[in-house]
């Protein structure tokens, strides 16, 4: 019996709601010391890696209550126009593919997310590509 409902098949393909934070020096500093990175560029330009802290907008997933858990199957990044200190970073994700497989736990879905961040001129600054394994209960 498939667990991919008609439900979660017809959100594949549809942006979740788009949020924007705006970047502060401080918080590019404070991520550059957390990760103990001292390059003297920073804080006038983000580290590639700061995107991660600014959030991730992932659609709810119709349907989810019969695949709650959820494993982490790792991300990609591809990076573009640098992040500064006063950036209005808009982000937005996507659900660019779900699969059903079967695995040894049984059944499960792959669902590949694609985030999109921009900066305040519409240029890309970078494009996450995430990959979340959802199973039903044990």
């Amino acid at each position: 019996m498939s667990i991919l409902t008609p439900a979660m098949q017809a959100a594949v393909g549809v942006d979740g709601e788009p949020r924007t934070t705006i970047v502060e020096r401080g918080a590019i500093e404070r991520f550059a010391a957390a990760i103990g990175d001292d390059n003297p560029a920073y804080p006038d330009v983000a580290p590639p890696t700061f995107l991660r802290s600014v959030g991730l907008a992932i659609p709810a997933l119709p349907d989810s209550e019969a695949v709650p858990r959820v494993l982490d199957g790792g991300s990609e990044w591809t990076y573009g126009e640098p992040v500064r200190p006063g950036d209005a970073i808009t982000f937005v994700t996507q659900m660019e593919t779900l699969i059903e497989r079967e695995g040894r736990m049984g059944s499960m879905l792959i669902a590949t997310y694609v985030t999109r961040y921009t900066n305040q001129r519409g240029e890309l600054a970078a494009t996450q590509r995430n990959t979340l394994i959802r199973m039903p209960a044990a």
